[in-house]
């Protein structure tokens, strides 16, 4: 049963990537997406007037062979006094045979007000590799050895854009993007095996509770043609802005707890876990996250203030 059910998840996923309905969700999923802004929306770089780095991975549905397994590391900092800010990420995202290797550059103009409020617009170009051994599937068990969607692997390079807009307060932000905007083709004699855009709308706010607490509240909306919409609802307390404790509602029918230690002025530490509530739940033991964030500031303000976005 145990196996039966592996090889459905896998080849089920399998199957909207190379059927004649490929339109499902092909970005990866973090429950830590209040601290991994860049990995979404291009127009996040620079606005923290800081120079970040930060180390993500990501292991889902841990026990199910083939589940995701997917790692990022993204890097961005302020230019030209603060006018243009400078992204890029390089990702690693494996599901079954799949695996998805590249990079992405992001570039955002930012405007300032007087309140210091800042609206920034962003463009992002990605290249990346993807590659599908489909041959190495023994798919007789469920009756799909002699289909030729997996027949063939696919090894192929895709180039992609996307754009997005953040706009930020000392404590509000709200931001839209859109990724991968080309529909690539993921196979050379397939017109249906496609890339497709990925819709993100995102906004969060935090409320002073008092002098050493803080309540931040986060939504973020995902939307990609031919799958649900999903929406993921977050609350984390700052603890005198060292620590942030964190729960989190997927409304795919996921529940999540994170939590972000500052050990040092530069150095934050991440950690998430994150369960189904589906039938799911009975054939894995959960989903970890871990982060790593390094700061370089250049200006001390920055360094010392709390930055909740």
């Amino acid at each position: 049963m145990r196996g039966f059910i592996i090889y459905s998840i896998v080849v089920s996923v399998l199957s909207f990537l190379t059927s004649g309905f490929v339109n499902a969700q092909q970005k990866p999923m973090y429950s830590q997406y209040v601290f991994n802004t860049l990995a979404y929306n291009p127009a996040y770089a620079g606005s923290r007037n800081i120079v970040s780095v930060s180390a993500l991975y990501r292991n889902q549905w841990v026990g199910i062979q083939g589940a995701p397994k997917t790692g990022t590391l993204t890097a961005d900092a302020p230019f030209s006094n603060g006018r243009i800010g400078l992204g890029v990420q390089l990702i690693s995202d494996e599901l079954g045979v799949t695996k998805t290797t590249g990079g992405a550059m992001s570039a955002a103009y930012q405007i300032t007000f007087n309140n210091d409020a800042k609206l920034s617009l962003g463009l992002q170009g990605s290249i990346s590799n993807f590659r599908a051994n489909f041959t190495s599937l023994n798919l007789k068990a469920g009756g799909g050895g002699n289909d030729p969607v997996y027949q063939q692997d696919i090894n192929t390079i895709l180039y992609n854009f996307g754009s997005g807009i953040y706009f930020s307060t000392e404590r509000l932000y709200f931001g839209v993007s859109v990724l991968d905007m080309l529909n690539n083709r993921l196979r050379s004699n397939s017109s249906n095996a496609r890339q497709v855009g990925h819709a993100y709308i995102a906004t969060g706010y935090v409320f002073p509770l008092s002098d050493d607490f803080n309540l931040k509240t986060a939504a973020l909306v995902k939307g990609v043609i031919g799958a649900p919409i999903q929406a993921d609802f977050n609350l984390t307390l700052w603890i005198k802005n060292v620590l942030a404790l964190g729960v989190e509602y997927r409304t795919s029918s996921d529940i999540a707890a994170s939590m972000e230690l500052k050990i040092t002025q530069n150095i934050g530490l991440g950690y998430a876990y994150d369960r189904s509530t589906t039938s799911l739940k009975s054939f894995n033991t959960g989903s970890h996250e871990f982060m790593i964030r390094y700061i370089f500031s250049f200006d001390q303000n920055n360094s010392l203030s709390p930055r909740y976005f």
